[in-house]
């Protein structure tokens, strides 16, 4: 992809999809490496990852609010909806509407991603789920 705003767009469309075996498109699977608590290094947990989060949550959907590119970098912030119907990190099933949000960076080589970082509102979301109180607005 020349453009590498469309590599964040490309994820986008495999979420919105379910269809983790896009990823081959646009994370490297060579070398991905993933700064995320929750997630290994490595595009096979990137994929097993969404596919939980498509398992529990079946009406699973993302937005792009925005993305930009800086340097070697794609920067995206991303709005994740989604009911939980399905048992979600030891989580059972609430019917409960979730609203995740991230900001996520990824670095960009050979026109596809290797690296990511993450922002996560995971205290909302777990929330959410009844996992752990809910956070005050």
């Amino acid at each position: 992809m020349s453009n590498p705003a469309n590599l964040a767009h490309a994820f986008v469309d495999a979420l919105n999809q379910h269809d983790v075996s896009l990823f081959d498109s646009f994370i490297s699977a060579e070398t991905y490496i993933n700064h995320n608590a929750f997630v290994d290094d490595g595009i096979d947990n990137a994929k097993a990852t969404f596919a939980m989060f498509f398992q529990a949550f079946p009406d699973f959907a993302v937005t792009a609010e925005d993305v930009m590119i800086a340097g070697d970098k794609v920067i995206g912030r991303f709005t994740y909806t989604g009911t939980h119907q399905g048992n979600f990190m030891g989580n059972i099933p609430t019917g409960n509407t979730i609203h995740m949000r991230s900001i996520d960076i990824w670095r960009v080589q050979d026109g596809k991603f290797v690296e990511h970082w993450d922002e996560l509102n995971t205290l909302e979301f777990f929330g959410q789920l009844g996992a752990v109180p809910q956070v005050a607005a």
